[in-house]
């Protein structure tokens, strides 16, 4: 069973929760599916960080950067969900938690976010290179206090 999503093994209370020696395996399953994806997505953070990470030095970094992650993790988190029903609300949140690994403060982060990505993604639909450039240039601008 796939289901929208990062995990695949576990979809929704209705379709994977059965008798309790199935549902549990399936459950473990899922929680190590989700546990693969936070650890691949702390990788992706240290290694996308800019040079010197903190909230202070934000602005400062080389937009080329924030371009560049925003660039990657995007692609990473629409690959991962096919580009399923809402899977931009994921990559909302993992960008926010990207920022947020980068010392930016929640409410600055879901502005940021939101400035770049809001309604350029919808469901179903993987984004093309030019509207990944597009946000990702947006993003780098918005870090750099430009709107």
């Amino acid at each position: 069973m796939a289901c929208p999503g990062v995990v695949d093994v576990w979809c929704c209370a209705a379709d994977s929760v059965t008798a309790a020696d199935a549902t549990a395996p399936l459950a473990v399953a899922a929680l190590i599916e989700w546990r693969d994806w936070i650890e691949d997505l702390a990788e992706r953070f240290s290694a996308l960080a800019p040079p010197s990470h903190s909230a202070e030095s934000s602005s400062s970094v080389d937009p080329w950067h924030w371009e560049r992650a925003r660039t990657r993790l995007v692609t990473v988190v629409a690959d991962r969900t096919r580009a399923e029903s809402g899977w931009y609300g994921h990559c909302k949140q993992v960008l926010g938690w990207f920022l947020a690994y980068n010392g930016i403060d929640e409410e600055r982060a879901r502005e940021i976010v939101e400035g770049a990505v809001g309604g350029r993604f919808g469901s179903w639909i993987a984004p093309d290179a030019v509207v990944v450039d597009m946000v990702s240039s947006r993003f780098a601008r918005t870090m750099d206090g430009n709107r």
